[in-house]
Protein backbone atom coordinates (compact mmCIF):
# COMPACT_ATOMS: atom_id res chain seq x y z
CA UNK A 1 0.00 0.00 0.00
CA UNK A 2 1.32 3.43 -0.85
CA UNK A 3 2.09 6.06 1.74
CA UNK A 4 -0.09 9.13 2.04
CA UNK A 5 1.00 12.25 0.21
CA UNK A 6 2.56 15.13 2.06
CA UNK A 7 -0.63 17.19 2.02
CA UNK A 8 -3.14 14.46 2.83
CA UNK A 9 -4.63 13.33 6.09
CA UNK A 10 -3.72 9.88 7.30
CA UNK A 11 -6.16 7.20 6.30
CA UNK A 12 -7.16 3.87 7.73
CA UNK A 13 -4.63 1.38 6.38
CA UNK A 14 -7.15 -1.28 5.45
CA UNK A 15 -10.21 0.69 4.43
CA UNK A 16 -8.84 4.12 3.39
CA UNK A 17 -10.96 6.24 5.72
CA UNK A 18 -9.62 9.46 7.15
CA UNK A 19 -8.48 9.28 10.74
CA UNK A 20 -8.61 11.96 13.40
CA UNK A 21 -5.11 13.24 12.57
CA UNK A 22 -4.88 16.01 9.98
CA UNK A 23 -1.20 16.86 10.51
CA UNK A 24 0.96 16.93 7.44
CA UNK A 25 3.89 14.64 6.76
CA UNK A 26 6.70 17.14 6.31
CA UNK A 27 10.02 16.45 4.57
CA UNK A 28 11.92 16.27 7.86
CA UNK A 29 9.57 13.64 9.26
CA UNK A 30 9.74 11.65 6.03
CA UNK A 31 13.52 11.52 6.27
CA UNK A 32 13.29 10.59 9.96
CA UNK A 33 10.88 7.75 9.22
CA UNK A 34 12.98 6.54 6.30
CA UNK A 35 15.94 6.15 8.65
CA UNK A 36 14.21 5.16 11.90
CA UNK A 37 11.93 2.41 10.56
CA UNK A 38 14.67 0.16 9.08
CA UNK A 39 16.83 0.70 12.18
CA UNK A 40 13.94 -0.22 14.50
CA UNK A 41 13.10 -3.25 12.36
CA UNK A 42 16.70 -4.46 12.51
CA UNK A 43 16.86 -4.00 16.28
CA UNK A 44 13.61 -5.88 16.87
CA UNK A 45 14.58 -8.76 14.58
CA UNK A 46 17.98 -8.97 16.27
CA UNK A 47 16.29 -9.06 19.67
CA UNK A 48 13.87 -11.74 18.51
CA UNK A 49 16.66 -13.91 17.12
CA UNK A 50 18.87 -13.56 20.17
CA UNK A 51 16.16 -15.02 22.43
CA UNK A 52 15.38 -18.70 22.07
CA UNK A 53 11.84 -20.08 22.28
CA UNK A 54 12.49 -23.44 23.93
CA UNK A 55 8.91 -24.65 24.42
CA UNK A 56 5.49 -23.97 22.95
CA UNK A 57 2.63 -25.37 24.99
CA UNK A 58 -0.79 -25.73 23.36
CA UNK A 59 0.25 -25.18 19.74
CA UNK A 60 -2.45 -27.67 18.80
CA UNK A 61 -5.10 -25.15 19.89
CA UNK A 62 -3.85 -22.70 17.29
CA UNK A 63 -3.75 -25.43 14.63
CA UNK A 64 -7.28 -26.45 15.57
CA UNK A 65 -8.79 -23.00 15.31
CA UNK A 66 -7.01 -22.32 11.99
CA UNK A 67 -8.47 -25.53 10.60
CA UNK A 68 -11.99 -24.56 11.69
CA UNK A 69 -12.22 -20.80 11.06
CA UNK A 70 -10.60 -18.40 8.57
CA UNK A 71 -9.65 -15.98 11.36
CA UNK A 72 -9.74 -15.55 15.12
CA UNK A 73 -8.87 -13.12 17.91
CA UNK A 74 -5.40 -13.72 19.38
CA UNK A 75 -5.46 -12.27 22.90
CA UNK A 76 -2.60 -11.52 25.25
CA UNK A 77 -1.97 -8.93 27.95
CA UNK A 78 -0.37 -5.67 26.84
CA UNK A 79 2.82 -6.56 28.73
CA UNK A 80 3.33 -9.63 26.50
CA UNK A 81 3.20 -7.74 23.21
CA UNK A 82 6.85 -8.15 22.15
CA UNK A 83 7.04 -11.94 21.94
CA UNK A 84 3.31 -12.52 21.60
CA UNK A 85 3.56 -10.68 18.28
CA UNK A 86 6.82 -12.44 17.42
CA UNK A 87 5.31 -15.91 17.83
CA UNK A 88 2.18 -15.11 15.83
CA UNK A 89 4.13 -13.50 13.00
CA UNK A 90 6.41 -16.53 12.84
CA UNK A 91 3.38 -18.81 12.41
CA UNK A 92 2.40 -16.95 9.24
CA UNK A 93 5.21 -18.75 7.44
CA UNK A 94 3.69 -22.23 7.68
CA UNK A 95 -0.06 -21.56 8.07
CA UNK A 96 -2.75 -19.42 6.50
CA UNK A 97 -2.64 -17.13 9.52
CA UNK A 98 -2.63 -13.37 8.76
CA UNK A 99 -2.00 -11.30 11.89
CA UNK A 100 -3.29 -7.74 12.30
CA UNK A 101 -2.39 -4.99 14.77
CA UNK A 102 -4.27 -1.88 15.88
CA UNK A 103 -2.04 1.23 15.70
CA UNK A 104 -2.90 4.83 16.54
CA UNK A 105 -4.30 6.89 13.64
CA UNK A 106 -2.14 9.85 14.64
CA UNK A 107 0.77 10.98 12.51
CA UNK A 108 3.16 9.71 15.18
CA UNK A 109 1.47 6.31 14.84
CA UNK A 110 2.65 6.17 11.23
CA UNK A 111 6.09 5.17 12.49
CA UNK A 112 4.65 2.10 14.21
CA UNK A 113 2.43 1.31 11.24
CA UNK A 114 5.33 1.30 8.78
CA UNK A 115 7.42 -0.76 11.17
CA UNK A 116 4.69 -3.35 11.65
CA UNK A 117 4.15 -3.72 7.92
CA UNK A 118 7.89 -4.33 7.44
CA UNK A 119 7.71 -7.02 10.14
CA UNK A 120 4.93 -8.76 8.21
CA UNK A 121 1.80 -7.70 10.07
CA UNK A 122 -1.40 -6.18 8.71
CA UNK A 123 -2.16 -2.75 10.16
CA UNK A 124 -5.48 -1.34 11.36
CA UNK A 125 -5.27 2.40 12.09
CA UNK A 126 -7.43 3.15 15.09
CA UNK A 127 -7.46 3.75 18.82
CA UNK A 128 -9.50 1.97 21.47
CA UNK A 129 -9.52 5.26 23.41
CA UNK A 130 -10.24 7.86 20.72
CA UNK A 131 -11.80 5.94 17.82
CA UNK A 132 -13.28 3.01 19.71
CA UNK A 133 -16.42 2.45 17.61
CA UNK A 134 -14.54 2.79 14.32
CA UNK A 135 -11.76 0.53 15.55
CA UNK A 136 -14.35 -2.10 16.51
CA UNK A 137 -15.87 -1.89 13.04
CA UNK A 138 -12.44 -2.19 11.41
CA UNK A 139 -11.66 -5.21 13.57
CA UNK A 140 -14.95 -6.79 12.54
CA UNK A 141 -14.32 -6.22 8.82
CA UNK A 142 -10.76 -7.52 9.11
CA UNK A 143 -12.02 -10.70 10.79
CA UNK A 144 -15.00 -11.42 8.58
CA UNK A 145 -14.08 -9.97 5.19
CA UNK A 146 -10.30 -10.18 4.97
CA UNK A 147 -9.56 -13.27 7.09
CA UNK A 148 -7.15 -11.24 9.22
CA UNK A 149 -6.67 -12.24 12.86
CA UNK A 150 -6.25 -8.91 14.69
CA UNK A 151 -4.46 -9.03 18.03
CA UNK A 152 -6.45 -7.97 21.07
CA UNK A 153 -4.86 -6.72 24.29
CA UNK A 154 -7.83 -7.18 26.65
CA UNK A 155 -6.42 -4.77 29.23
CA UNK A 156 -5.13 -2.22 26.70
CA UNK A 157 -2.10 0.04 27.14
CA UNK A 158 -3.89 2.16 29.76
CA UNK A 159 -5.16 -0.67 31.93
CA UNK A 160 -6.30 -1.52 34.44
CA UNK A 161 -3.68 -4.23 34.14
CA UNK A 162 -4.84 -7.81 33.77
CA UNK A 163 -8.51 -6.86 33.54
CA UNK A 164 -10.40 -7.91 30.42
CA UNK A 165 -12.47 -5.09 28.95
CA UNK A 166 -15.76 -5.95 27.19
CA UNK A 167 -14.57 -4.97 23.69
CA UNK A 168 -12.85 -8.30 23.00
CA UNK A 169 -15.91 -10.27 24.10
CA UNK A 170 -18.34 -8.14 22.09
CA UNK A 171 -16.16 -8.42 18.99
CA UNK A 172 -15.99 -12.20 19.32
CA UNK A 173 -19.76 -12.28 19.76
CA UNK A 174 -20.47 -10.12 16.70
CA UNK A 175 -17.98 -11.84 14.41
CA UNK A 176 -18.58 -15.40 15.60
CA UNK A 177 -14.81 -15.80 15.88
CA UNK A 178 -13.10 -17.43 18.88
CA UNK A 179 -10.72 -15.75 21.30
CA UNK A 180 -7.40 -17.60 21.61
CA UNK A 181 -5.43 -16.70 24.78
CA UNK A 182 -1.64 -16.53 24.58
CA UNK A 183 1.14 -15.77 27.05
CA UNK A 184 4.88 -16.19 27.36
CA UNK A 185 7.45 -16.42 30.13
CA UNK A 186 11.10 -15.38 29.92
CA UNK A 187 13.92 -16.77 32.05
CA UNK A 188 15.35 -13.27 32.46
CA UNK A 189 13.55 -10.03 31.62
CA UNK A 190 13.18 -6.40 32.52
CA UNK A 191 9.74 -5.27 33.69
CA UNK A 192 8.83 -1.61 33.32
CA UNK A 193 6.99 -0.44 36.40
CA UNK A 194 4.51 1.97 34.80
CA UNK A 195 2.76 -0.70 32.72
CA UNK A 196 4.60 -3.94 33.66
CA UNK A 197 5.73 -4.36 30.04
CA UNK A 198 8.07 -7.35 29.78
CA UNK A 199 11.31 -6.94 27.82
CA UNK A 200 13.28 -10.22 27.77
CA UNK A 201 17.03 -10.03 28.11
CA UNK A 202 18.97 -10.78 24.93
CA UNK A 203 19.92 -14.47 24.61
CA UNK A 204 17.44 -15.56 27.28
CA UNK A 205 15.10 -18.55 27.00
CA UNK A 206 11.37 -18.16 26.41
CA UNK A 207 8.35 -20.45 26.62
CA UNK A 208 5.02 -19.71 24.94
CA UNK A 209 1.64 -21.10 25.98
CA UNK A 210 -1.60 -21.06 24.00
CA UNK A 211 -4.93 -21.73 25.70
CA UNK A 212 -8.04 -23.37 24.36
CA UNK A 213 -10.21 -21.22 22.08
CA UNK A 214 -13.02 -19.36 23.84
CA UNK A 215 -16.19 -19.09 21.80
CA UNK A 216 -18.79 -16.47 22.66
CA UNK A 217 -22.49 -17.23 22.04
CA UNK A 218 -24.35 -14.88 19.73
CA UNK A 219 -27.07 -14.37 22.34
CA UNK A 220 -25.51 -13.03 25.52
CA UNK A 221 -26.78 -10.54 28.09
CA UNK A 222 -24.68 -8.14 30.16
CA UNK A 223 -24.13 -10.70 32.88
CA UNK A 224 -23.02 -13.23 30.31
CA UNK A 225 -20.50 -10.76 28.88
CA UNK A 226 -19.03 -10.25 32.34
CA UNK A 227 -18.75 -14.02 32.80
CA UNK A 228 -16.84 -14.38 29.52
CA UNK A 229 -14.58 -11.48 30.52
CA UNK A 230 -13.75 -13.36 33.71
CA UNK A 231 -13.14 -16.54 31.70
CA UNK A 232 -10.71 -14.71 29.39
CA UNK A 233 -8.82 -13.31 32.39
CA UNK A 234 -8.56 -16.79 33.94
CA UNK A 235 -7.43 -18.31 30.64
CA UNK A 236 -4.67 -15.71 30.22
CA UNK A 237 -3.44 -16.20 33.78
CA UNK A 238 -3.50 -19.98 33.23
CA UNK A 239 -1.54 -19.59 29.98
CA UNK A 240 1.14 -17.59 31.77
CA UNK A 241 1.43 -20.22 34.49
CA UNK A 242 1.70 -22.94 31.83
CA UNK A 243 4.43 -21.00 30.03
CA UNK A 244 6.33 -20.47 33.29
CA UNK A 245 6.04 -24.16 34.18
CA UNK A 246 7.23 -25.18 30.70
CA UNK A 247 10.21 -22.88 31.07
CA UNK A 248 11.15 -24.48 34.38
CA UNK A 249 10.80 -27.98 32.90
CA UNK A 250 12.96 -27.13 29.91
Amino acid sequence: MSDDGPGSALRNTLYKRKTRSARRMGPGRRVLFAVAVPLAEGLIRLWWRSCRIVRVVGAEHLDQVLAQTPSFLPAYWHQHHLFGARYLLSRQQDTRLKVGFLISPSLDGELGARLMRRLGGAVIRGSSSNTGALALKDYFQALTRDAISPVINPDGPRGPRFKCKPGAVLLAQMSNRPIVPLAYAARHAWTFHWDKFVLPWPFTRIAVAIGEPIRVPRTLDAQGVEQVQAAVEQALHAAYKAAHAALDES
